[in-house]
């Protein structure tokens, strides 16, 4: 493996173990997602144009990986959700989401269905544009504008339940 291999290696894995952990919610198929993938990376013979380009690959490898291992017949039965797991995945990091208000925010964001969580994540957290998420995801960028849209109202209906049953 070359020098530069080990550098993307670095760079991107915990990037990569965020987004596989959104979307599998699940520490162990997250870190398996990233293995893989990380595999296939060095494997490849792809020549990338940019770094850009190669984050891009990686993100693209990372969220076809989650819905290979997502179709498996145990996925399908299963949602496993370890809040705890959540909060010492993204705590140090991000530190602020311990705060209440932004950790039910997180907890929530967590339980949308895949599609709007991957472009949720994608849009707030790392801070792509809705063009940018069309081309790691491979959809067209109304789609991901309507799944944001989705994404955010059923946030807001999720969140508004919560305060509203807190209140009483």
């Amino acid at each position: 493996m070359n020098n530069k291999k080990e550098e993307a290696i670095d760079k991107y894995a915990d990037t990569l173990y965020k987004l596989a952990f959104l979307r599998l919610k699940n520490k162990e198929d997250a870190e398996d997602v990233v293995q893989e993938v990380f595999y296939k990376y060095i494997k490849t013979d792809m020549q990338f144009d940019s770094a850009e380009h190669e984050k891009a690959w990686l993100i693209q490898v990372t969220l076809n990986q989650c819905r290979s291992l997502w179709r498996t017949g145990w996925h399908k039965k299963v949602d496993i959700f370890d809040e705890q797991e959540a909060g010492a995945v993204f705590g140090m990091e991000q530190a602020y989401l311990m705060r209440e208000k932004e950790r039910k925010l997180f907890t929530e964001v967590l339980k949308l269905p895949g599609k709007y969580r991957e472009v949720i994540h994608l849009f707030y957290y790392d801070n792509y544009s809705v063009k940018e998420i069309a081309m790691l995801t491979g959809r067209k960028e109304n789609t991901v504008t309507s799944q944001l849209t989705r994404g955010r109202a059923l946030l807001k209906k999720a969140l508004k339940e919560a305060y509203d049953y807190e209140e009483i």
